[in-house]
């Protein structure tokens, strides 16, 4: 077996995220709804997978797949398409290519996923929990080394803080493009390959949602269960439910008052106790459709707008931490549980917390894949629960595009990080830093959409990095 792994050979897209139809390096994705008797030849063939003792097995995804697991989730993809499909032949491509399409419809990182379902061919349930945790290893490290370091350097470091102030504007702006890259095909008719403007009209309507302040879980579910309607032509009760939502709001605000920013949230971590942690971190695992963007909204609006125990600030810096690291983007969720800790009970609780929740995150990837392939496969062929999801993930454009918003406001705008008396000076000198910051916003914006190279991201945030000590110091 060869010993060092081998570079994708695709070209990538570091947000493209769940919803891209075509695995990275094919041209086609087939269906798992669709496939023939035709396409089963090798479908189930196990003959060239090797089974490997846990040990191997853990070192063998450790080293070829969790140490190089750079460029995002196209990028990881393809490292082990190239290498466990390509070069050493464990399955056919076909069969490759059924696995990711039941994948892409799981909430959860795929490659992570992929990771497991490799190791559960090689030595069972056991080895695809071997091979996940290998895959995952490396970044949850790096994260908590880096959670750590930055509660060391403290908040009110001039230098610190300037790097992080640039590198804000160019996460936001990561933010907005990934919501486009989603949107490109979580509103795409499977069947026609057309824009679908229900999925359209599912996402603009949850983005008003968020902007009225309704609750985002009750507009992934309703939207969900009106596309269903939609697709089954029961156009009746898809619109009695529609104007149901509109109605339900109106009479609230009648009685109640518009509801606070709080609202969007369930109010499960009000506290980051640890069992709040590992319960935020099981919420937004099992709603992260679309990729680990849809699961920025989900702990933002509990740790920052309802509970109020982490600042948006930190909660945007993590994020950019998050994307420079080799792993699943969703490894923000340790950094979010390392300060949560923090808050609650001095160091020991942190990195307590950083575990808690981390465990809470990828818990539900673990369970969907290790109940095993075939069991998804049947949910997914399932033709009401299919719709169901398409309209959520159309919904979740919505909630991605709220937070963008909102996050965009924040890194531009800035915050004092100090207790300053309010100047004139002060004042002309935060604007002149959100100038700075809006400047900064566009310009990654627009290498974004230029440039889809994998360490692109990388490249902007550590040039926003060494931007900062420029602009902001």
């Amino acid at each position: 077996m060869p010993g060092g792994p081998t570079p994708p050979s695709d070209t990538i897209d570091l947000e493209t995220q769940k919803h891209n139809t075509t695995p990275p390096g094919s041209d086609e994705v087939t269906s798992p709804t669709h496939e023939g008797s035709e396409h089963t030849a090798g479908l189930e063939d196990d003959s060239n997978v090797p089974h490997l003792p846990l040990l191997k097995l853990f070192w063998f995804f450790f080293y070829n797949f969790g140490l190089f697991a750079w460029g995002g989730p196209v990028a990881q993809i393809a490292l082990i398409k190239d290498r466990l499909v390509l070069q050493d032949k464990w399955i056919t491509l076909p069969r490759f290519q059924r696995v990711f399409a039941v994948y892409q419809i799981l909430p959860g990182p795929e490659a992570a996923e992929l990771c497991m379902f490799f190791g559960c061919l090689s030595s069972g349930r056991i080895g695809g929990i071997v091979a996940g945790v290998a895959f995952i290893l490396p970044g949850f490290v790096l994260m908590l080394v880096a959670s750590y370091l930055y509660s060391l350097v403290g908040l009110e470091n001039l230098y610190f803080n300037a790097s992080f102030r640039a590198v804000q504007p160019i996460v936001a702006a990561m933010i907005l493009r990934a919501t486009h890259k989603i949107a490109d095909h979580s509103v795409i008719n499977h069947t026609t390959h057309k824009v679908n403007p229900y999925l359209v009209l599912a996402a603009f309507f949850t983005g008003l949602n968020g902007a009225l302040r309704i609750n985002i879980f009750i507009s992934l579910g309703l939207y969900g269960v009106i596309y269903a309607l939609i697709a089954r032509r029961l156009w009746v009760p898809a619109m009695v439910l529609f104007a149901l939502q509109y109605g339900g709001y109106a009479l609230y605000v009648v009685l109640r008052g518009v509801p606070s920013p709080v609202s969007l949230a369930l109010g499960i971590a009000k506290t980051p106790s640890l069992i709040n942690l590992f319960v935020l971190g099981l919420v937004a695992g099992s709603l992260s459709f679309g990729g680990a963007y849809t699961a920025i909204p989900f702990v933002q609006v509990e740790a920052v707008l309802r509970g109020a125990w982490l600042s948006q600030r930190v909660f945007i810096d993590c994020i950019a931490i998050g994307n420079v690291l080799p792993a699943p983007l969703v490894i923000f969720a340790t950094f979010v549980g390392f300060q949560g800790g923090l808050v609650d009970g001095g160091l020991g609780n942190a990195f307590a917390g950083a575990v808690i929740i981390t465990l809470g995150m990828f818990f539900p990837c673990f369970v969907f894949t290790i109940a095993g392939h075939s069991l998804l496969e049947k949910l997914v062929q399932n033709k009401l629960l299919s719709d169901f999801f398409d309209g959520l993930c159309g919904s979740v454009i919505g909630v991605i595009a709220t937070i963008a918003v909102q996050i965009l406001k924040s890194s531009v705008e800035g915050s004092a990080r100090k207790a300053e008396k309010d100047s004139i000076n002060i004042a002309l000198e935060r604007v002149s830093q959100s100038g700075a910051a809006a400047v900064l916003y566009i310009l990654a914006l627009g290498v974004l959409y230029k440039f889809t190279n994998k360490y692109t991201a990388l490249l902007l945030l550590a040039s926003g990095a060494v931007a900062g000590q420029f602009l902001f110091v």
